[in-house]
C-alpha cells in the first residue's frame, strides 16, 4: 500500500502539468483577450502594455512558463486579468468553500441515501419498496440537475416556502442545493447497491452465516454490505466530480455566492488566470478524491492489492 501511495503521489505533478497545459491551450486558442471587453471605456495602449508586462501576458509562451513558476514559488494564483482589484486567491478563498460545501453535502446525500435505498430494495426484492426505488432511480437519472434544482426551488421555496431563496450562511440554505446536486448520483448508487447486494446475498458465505444463527440484518450489515460497496466505491470518484462541478449550475439557480458564477464569468471574459486557477484547484480535489477511493478499496476488502498489476 505504501508503495502504491508513493507512486500515485509522484504521478500528481505529471497529471497536474498535463491538465495545466491543456487548459492553457484552450484558454489561449480562442480569439480575444480579457483586455478587449472594456465596454465604453477605451484603455490607453501604454496602460494596456504595462498591464500585460506586469502580468507576464505579453506572449502566450512567456505566460505559459511564468505562471507555474510564480504559483510554485509563492503559492499565489496571480491577479485576475479582468478584475485588477481582486486576485485569484481572493476569489477562490471566498467562493470555493461554498461550492465545496454544496458538493460534499450532495455527495453525502447521494452515498447515504443511495446505499440505504439500494440495500433495502435488495433485501425486499420484488416488493413495493423495490419497485419504488427503481422508480426513484429512473426519475433521478433522467432529470438533469438544473431541472431538479428549478423544481425544488418552485415547490419548497415559492409554493411552500419552507426553505429560503438565495443567501448563504445557514443550514437551511444548503438543503435544497445539496439535494439538487445529490439526487442524480444517489439514483445511480441505489441501483449499483441493489444489483451488487443481490449478488452478494446469493453467495455461499452468506448462507453459512445465516445457518450459524445470525439474523438477516446482521448478515446484511456485517457481511454483505461491505463487499457490496465495492462497485459503489468505484463510482464515488466520478460522482464526486459530478457533484463538485454540478454545483456550478445549481449555484446559478439558487443565487449562491459559489465559484460557479466566477468560472462562467472567467470564460466569458477570457480571464486566463482565473480559468487556470479554478481548473487547477478542482483538478487537485478530484485527483485527491480518486486516491481516497483507491485507499478505501483496500480498506473495504484487504484481499485487493491496488498497487499490483494482474
Amino acid at each position: 500500500m505504501l508503495r502504491f501511495l508513493t507512486w500515485r503521489l509522484l504521478q500528481f505533478p505529471l497529471m497536474l502539468a498535463v491538465i495545466y497545459v491543456i487548459t492553457f491551450l484552450l484558454a489561449w486558442v480562442a480569439p480575444g483577450t480579457p483586455f478587449d471587453n472594456e465596454g465604453d471605456r477605451t484603455l490607453d495602449p501604454r496602460a494596456l502594455q504595462a498591464i500585460k508586462e506586469r502580468m507576464h501576458a505579453d506572449s502566450p509562451l512567456q505566460f505559459l512558463a511564468y505562471y507555474p513558476y510564480h504559483l510554485l514559488t509563492t503559492g499565489d494564483f496571480g491577479p485576475s486579468l479582468k478584475y485588477e482589484e481582486w486576485s485569484v486567491n481572493d476569489i477562490l478563498g471566498t467562493a470555493l468553500p461554498v461550492s465545496i460545501t454544496i458538493g460534499l453535502f450532495g455527495l453525502t446525500v447521494a452515498v447515504v441515501g443511495g446505499v440505504g435505498l439500494g440495500t433495502l430494495a435488495a433485501v425486499r426484492c420484488g416488493s413495493v419498496l423495490d419497485w419504488l426505488s427503481l422508480t426513484i432511480a429512473i426519475i433521478g437519472i433522467s432529470i438533469p440537475g438544473f431541472v431538479t434544482a428549478a423544481l425544488l426551488l418552485v415547490l419548497f421555496a415559492v409554493k411552500w416556502p419552507i426553505f429560503p431563496i438565495g443567501g448563504w450562511g445557514s443550514f437551511s440554505a444548503l438543503i435544497l442545493p445539496g439535494l439538487a446536486v445529490g439526487l442524480m448520483p444517489m439514483a445511480y448508487i441505489a441501483r449499483l447497491t441493489r444489483v451488487s447486494m443481490l449478488e452478494v446475498l446469493s453467495s455461499d458465505y452468506i448462507r453459512t452465516a445465516r445457518a450459524k444463527g445470525l439474523s438477516r440484518w446482521q448478515v446484511v450489515t456485517q457481511h454483505g454490505l461491505r463487499n457490496a460497496l465495492l462497485p459503489v466505491l468505484s463510482y464515488i470518484g466520478p460522482a464526486a466530480a459530478g457533484t463538485l462541478t454540478g454545483s456550478f449550475v445549481v449555484e446559478q439557480v439558487f443565487n449562491l455566492p459559489g465559484l460557479g458564477q466566477h468560472f462562467v464569468n472567467s470564460v466569458r471574459n477570457r480571464d486566463q488566470t482565473l480559468i487556470l486557477g479554478t481548473v487547477m484547484v478542482y483538478a487537485i480535489l478530484l485527483l485527491t478524491m480518486n486516491l481516497l477511493v483507491d485507499i478505501a478499496y483496500a480498506w473495504v476488502d484487504p484481499r485487493i492489492e491496488v498497487g499490483k498489476k494482474g
